[in-house]
């Protein structure tokens, strides 16, 4: 398989996955079975680049309702008005970064990710076409930034930790890069995404 990450990423991704989960650390979790989630769509969008390309990310608002201040891919909740969760997906990134949805090419998306929040979160893989400085919206986010691929493609580079939520000890996956704590569900969706990329050769 080609060295090229972005290549390598539109091979997987055409692959399809498994559905992943906050609850895959922590297999003690019972879950009610008519629990209500929420849809909601992310867009995993990637820059091509002469280093192998970049994701962008953002670092929500600390004033935000759900997961304030805490490293996200652009996203949101689907809403009534949205045709599923594609076009949530860009309508959130042209909300939140600026994004121009012609300026973005979708190659597909995953399995919806269940968050312990309660939302079920669609990951939207895009390619960004020409260059793009992302303009962070000022009431969602306090900012935006770009990560190398290459990190976020090796599983070395994940670890696992825990924190006391609840009442109970939870497990989850970080994947830091310098000053961005890089965790949850974001994390999660990034460690399948590798996973995938590195069972491809």
């Amino acid at each position: 398989m080609t060295s090229d990450p972005i290549a390598r990423i539109r091979a997987v991704i055409a692959g399809g996955s498994a559905a992943t989960s906050d609850h895959d650390l922590n297999p003690e979790t019972v879950l009610p079975p008519d629990r209500a989630l929420l849809p909601a769509a992310v867009l995993v969008a990637m820059q091509p680049g002469p280093a192998g390309g970049r994701l962008i990310l953002t670092k929500r608002s600390s004033r935000l309702r759900h997961h304030p201040g805490q490293i996200a891919f652009p996203g949101g909740k689907v809403d009534a008005g949205d045709d599923g969760p594609v076009a949530a997906a860009l309508r959130e990134a042209g909300e939140e970064i600026g994004l121009p949805s012609d300026r973005v090419e979708l190659i597909g998306t995953w399995p919806a990710h269940e968050t312990v929040t309660g939302f079920l979160v669609t990951p939207v893989f895009a390619i960004v076409r020409d260059d793009f400085e992302p303009v962070p919206e000022a009431g969602e986010v306090a900012e935006a930034f770009t990560v190398p691929l290459a990190h976020v493609l090796d599983p070395a580079n994940f670890s696992i930790e825990g924190r006391m939520w609840r009442g109970r000890l939870r497990r989850y996956y970080v994947v830091p890069y310098g000053p961005y704590y890089i965790w949850g569900a974001t994390a999660r969706i990034l460690r399948a995404l590798a996973d995938r990329v590195a069972s491809c050769g």
